[in-house]
């Protein structure tokens, strides 16, 4: 990614372009999805560096805007309720199969539901993952109630002694307040049966400050606890990232570079910064 290639040949003194500015720089890095508030801060403090210990003091300051909250996934219940969530696009289903594919590769057990029921696609999907995984996906009839699935999946979990439940959602417009109003139903009904462990929110690396947007809503209707940030690939420029935690301090549990099973990991902060540095 290596959005601030230009802000430290600045600050070095480096920089061939003699006629390059501040304002010039400051258009690169909102364009960098980073947002308004924490550009301003950046620039201010690197107006102040000079030298060779211009990287490591810019580091310094981006990872002191990430979440300090844990980005292990929550595992300590008997079984642990992953509730996912996200509008339409994001890669909210198909991220659901991946973060199964991932823990059901470190040993656990992982049980599926299917209450994405507005979407018969979006069900297919998930039991195909699941044949494939052998993993067993709970679902019922078309059109079925979201809560109704969503209850019975954590009955079944629990009967099951899985490890984990993870609960797909139907995807929905976050400034649609019907639609959010129905998903805290949702969670209050999978609480009567068991406490979630986790909300995620799917949020798509590409969609710049709307993402932001979206995460404030959605934490609003139903407390998301972290993120999965899909699509962090050559065409996003993942300051989105940094924006997000700076101003929600919801961590980044997990994200996806790509389609496959494979293309899906915890989030590692030196990483992600390493990428915004090189």
């Amino acid at each position: 990614m290596g959005l601030f290639n230009r802000l430290l040949a600045k600050v070095r003194g480096t920089s061939t372009a003699s006629s390059q500015d501040w304002s010039e720089i400051e258009i690169e890095l909102l364009e960098s999805d980073l947002g308004p508030t924490l550009v301003s801060e950046l620039l201010d403090s690197a107006k102040k560096m000079r030298g060779d210990d211009a990287e490591s003091s810019i580091r310094d300051i981006l990872k002191a805007k990430l979440s300090q909250k844990p980005r292990l996934i929550h595992g300590s219940y008997p079984t642990n309720v992953v509730m996912v969530v996200g509008v339409n696009g994001t890669g909210k289903t198909t991220s659901v199969a991946k973060l199964a594919a991932h823990l059901h590769k470190q040993g656990d057990s992982v049980l599926l539901a299917a209450a994405d029921t507005f979407r018969a696609a979006a069900v297919d999907q998930l039991q195909t993952w699941g044949n494939r995984l052998g993993v067993e996906v709970i679902s019922g009839k078309e059109g079925a109630e979201p809560a109704s699935v969503a209850f019975d999946s954590v009955k079944r979990a629990l009967e099951n002694r899985s490890k984990y439940l993870i609960i797909d959602t139907a995807g929905r417009l976050h400034n649609k307040n019907d639609l959010m109003a129905e998903l805290g139903k949702v969670k209050r009904v999978i609480e009567k049966g068991a406490p979630l462990a986790e909300v995620l929110l799917v949020i798509d690396a590409t969609t710049g400050q709307n993402g932001l947007a979206q995460a404030k809503i959605f934490s609003e209707a139903v407390e998301v606890t972290g993120l999965i940030l899909t699509k962090l690939d050559g065409s996003a420029r993942g300051g989105v990232a940094l924006a997000i935690e700076r101003t929600l301090d919801i961590p980044i549990k997990f994200i996806g570079t790509g389609e496959g099973a494979g293309d899906f990991a915890p989030f590692d902060p030196d990483s992600y910064l390493d990428g915004l540095l090189a």
